[in-house]
């Protein structure tokens, strides 16, 4: 590692605009958002185009939605922005989820539905998100991985509409999105739900960015709370005084409402979202918080599942303060003291007297903190594994599960979102089952008397199920993430790390290393060297001659600032990206593995 004087070593800069024709858009399950249309890349010829590979589970895929949005409105009659949607979990290759994602999300641009990846793989796509820029001749000319990079992609746009300008290559005028048509419903994407005190439901509405109270019959609508406050929120729960606490989650904030006055009051969260090196503890209304998705009282304290960097945080409303709870930021399923713990999306939360029950969502994982700070998994072994599996708990599997319910018995449901189906795991046996099927893309379930009120997020409706006495029998099915592995050659692979600083900028050393780069595997017995942090942004790992595969683990930042000596406050940005690169390691693969951060790799 280098001292904290000296600059670190990027990997070359490779050209920035090396002549790369770019692949057709092509997705089994068709375009979304174009009136039926099916778009090709002739038909965008002229323009500036944005390729943004998704996928719906991915906080970090959704940050980059929002990143975007302001970028679309500024270059809208030059620029288009194509989203490809390339699933992870098997749910995600439905075409009709892939319709109400494009919808709960707002995605207001084109969309190529490919269940396949066989786009992801003509453009050697490596990690979610990923932004590839091609220019108005059809040309690629930038390849960004990760969050941070609306600022440099919009750098680039501004010097190609002036290039392409000039040239007479550039097409002005309306792109080709088509917006659909509007739904009435009560709700649109409920995302969790409460039972207040007067047996009333108050539930998250969270496409249209407010809270709606509930009758007790779950369906006839009270009240709307919330005008321009709430942005998608997502979790609540009750404070002892009666007020409710939200977890605003794409305004990165945390709200109360009152139900007896209707107030409604920022608490924690300044409105931005937090990036590393930011504080990340101290007064609750000074902090940046990211992608706040549930919340619980526990321990006198408000639990906070911050999905966006894969922690818990806590919120003490008695000292007005935040801090960090559990995890590391890096993301992943590691058990062990609260401090160590890895973490993926935490979404849904459920206290009990002696434990904090967490539905884990891209672990596909149900796990548990204890009174003494110690973090456990019950169901879930990782990134990569999920499906529909009952039994022990050492073997059964969920997918993507979004929400935890505390049960009478001690035993908890699980809202096993991507199965659509609510699971029940009972602590004392160590048993999986399934307590409900048919429903669609739970989100959340509560407890009314002997009932269990579900959210059917993707049904816009509350569904009240009587709690069976025996499980539902259901076929076993197990799945791995589709996405290929890398084959590598055994022994000592070059990982380097792309990044180029946007035009204008440069990495920013003022104070140290600006890169940072951090790798580990799983099994961890995959690497025999090269492991753990440093501040190069390349790395020789020695890989085990025993072990034929597994996943890499990369994670890297860069900082880079204005490059003009005369302005004393420049801007600065960080640029992140966290990869899993299954690799399969096997004579005749290769010795380097490039993983772009931000330019093309040479």
């Amino acid at each position: 590692m280098n001292d904290a004087a000296s600059a670190p070593t990027p990997a070359p800069a490779p050209r920035r605009r090396a002549r790369v024709r770019a692949p057709e858009l092509i997705g089994k399950g068709g375009w979304l958002n174009t009136g039926g249309k099916e778009l090709t890349l002739a038909d965008l010829r002229g323009k500036c185009v944005v390729v943004d590979f998704w996928t719906f589970c991915c906080i970090n895929c959704l940050h980059v939605l929002d990143e975007l949005r302001e970028l679309e409105e500024k270059h809208r009659d030059t620029m288009v922005i194509i989203g490809v949607h390339s699933p992870k979990f098997v749910h995600e290759a439905e075409h009709r989820a892939v319709v109400d994602a494009v919808e709960r999300y707002e995605v207001h641009h084109p969309v190529l539905d490919d269940p396949e990846l066989a786009t992801w793989k003509q453009y050697a796509v490596r990690a979610w998100p990923t932004l590839v820029v091609i220019d108005p001749e059809g040309y690629v000319v930038a390849q960004h991985a990760g969050e941070g990079h609306a600022h440099a992609i919009g750098r680039l746009v501004a010097e190609l509409e002036a290039e392409h300008e000039a040239k007479g290559t550039l097409r002005r005028g309306d792109g080709p999105y088509v917006p659909p048509e509007p739904v009435a419903t009560d709700l649109r994407f409920p995302g969790k739900a409460l039972r207040l005190p007067s047996g009333h439901f108050l539930v998250s509405d969270s496409t249209r960015h407010q809270l709606v109270e509930l009758a007790a019959d779950g369906e006839s609508v009270v009240r709307r709370v919330g005008d321009g406050e709430f942005r998608e929120p997502q979790g609540l729960a009750l404070l002892p005084d009666g007020r409710v606490i939200v977890a605003d989650t794409v305004n990165h904030a945390l709200r109360t409402y009152d139900p007896a006055t209707g107030a409604v009051e920022r608490v924690a969260g300044t409105g931005r979202q937090w990036w590393q090196g930011s504080p990340a503890s101290g007064p609750a209304l000074e902090v940046d918080l990211s992608s706040p998705w549930d919340v619980a009282w526990w321990q006198g304290r408000v639990w906070i599942a911050m999905a966006g960097v894969h922690q818990l945080w806590t919120y003490d409303p008695e000292s007005g303060t935040v801090e960090v709870a559990a995890g590391t930021t890096n993301e992943g399923l590691v058990d062990g003291p609260a401090a160590e713990a890895w973490f993926a999306q935490p979404s849904g939360l459920a206290a009990t007297e002696d434990r904090l029950w967490i539905a884990d969502s891209e672990t596909s994982a149900l796990r548990w903190i204890d009174t003494d700070g110690v973090v456990h998994s019950a169901v879930g072994t990782g990134l990569f594994d999920f499906g529909h599996r009952d039994g022990d708990a050492g073997q059964a599997l969920l997918q993507h599960p979004l929400g935890v319910t505390a049960l009478p018995d001690g035993s908890v449901a699980v809202s096993d979102t991507y199965n659509h189906a609510l699971r029940r795991y009972d602590p004392a046996t160590g048993q999986v089952t399934t307590l409900a099927t048919d429903l669609r893309e739970p989100s959340d379930a509560v407890l009314d008397g002997d009932e269990i009120v579900v959210v059917e997020s993707a049904r816009h409706r509350l569904t009240r199920l009587r709690l069976p006495e025996e499980a539902v029998r259901v076929e076993a099915v197990a799945h791995r993430t589709q996405r290929a592995a890398t084959e590598v050659a055994p022994g000592t692979l070059r990982l380097d790390v792309i990044f180029q600083a946007p035009v204008g900028q440069k990495l920013d050393t003022r104070y140290g290393p600006s890169t940072r780069l951090l790798v580990s595997s799983t099994p961890p017995e995959l690497l025999a060297g090269g492991e753990g942090a440093g501040t190069d942004l390349f790395r020789e790992l020695e890989l085990d001659p025993a072990v034929t595969e597994g996943v890499l683990h990369v994670s890297a930042m860069a900082a880079s600032c204005d490059d003009d000596p005369a302005n004393e406050y420049p801007a600065c940005h960080v640029h992140q990206q966290d990869w899993g690169v299954p690799v399969r390691v096997t004579e005749g693969g290769s010795a380097r593995l490039p993983l772009v951060l931000a330019g093309m790799d040479g």
